[in-house]
């Protein structure tokens, strides 16, 4: 007869977390501030105390960033190209700019976004039954 040992945890809503996350906000309680700067993540919550500091979001969030300004900036020459003749220079002077200012308005929502996803999944250092896995093997 086997004897399996378990422990229930407590279920993290992963849609409040991600949002937010989106809004920069602690994935736990949606109060405290995520960031301490433009993608610092803080230590911990100042208004719950939540551990934020094991967050590993990596190179996670700009590949989705560049995936997202690439899909907007594909259609907008898209659009640009089947709506008449183009000068070329209305791509170096609108696509260009857009291409480098649109990743970093997106960077720290999505940053959020991903530590909100960590948290609610207990991956990394979230999991509280775990030991702190924040720092890295390598």
């Amino acid at each position: 007869m086997a004897v399996e040992i378990g422990f229930a945890r407590e279920q993290r809503s992963l849609w409040k977390a991600i949002g937010n996350g989106v809004m920069c906000r602690c994935p736990n309680c949606g109060k405290g501030k995520l960031f301490r700067s433009y993608l610092k993540i803080n230590d911990t919550c100042s208004e719950c105390g939540e551990k934020l500091s094991s967050a590993r979001a990596d190179d996670f969030p700009p590949y989705i960033a560049i995936f997202i300004v690439g899909h907007i900036l594909v259609g907008w020459m898209l659009h640009a190209e089947m709506s008449g003749p183009v000068d070329p220079m209305f791509y170096v002077w609108t696509m260009i700019p857009a291409a480098i200012v649109l990743p970093l308005i997106m960077l720290p929502s999505i940053k959020g976004a991903v530590v909100g996803l960590q948290w609610a999944n207990y991956m990394y250092g979230f999991d509280p039954t775990r030991g702190d896995t924040s720092k890295s093997d390598v």
